[in-house]
């Protein structure tokens, strides 16, 4: 399974990342990296939460996730 992590910084300069394939997964970080590590924790979460829940495929064998 592979994630896309949209990193933006916003005009107050804190940092947005958004995982794309997670609809409603936005985190904020101080820095570039922290949100990413943001977006990483998030994204483990809810995929956990669905799995918990089986929303979702329980057959994953490896995760990727890519800053953009």
């Amino acid at each position: 399974m592979n994630f896309t992590i949209e990193v933006e910084q916003e005009n107050d300069g804190r940092w947005i990342a958004e995982v794309l394939e997670l609809r409603g997964t936005l985190v904020y970080g101080q820095t570039r990296q922290e949100a990413i590590a943001k977006g990483q924790a998030l994204a483990l979460r809810v995929l956990a939460d669905q799995l918990d829940h089986g929303e979702a495929n329980s057959d994953l064998v490896h995760l990727t996730f890519n800053a953009a």
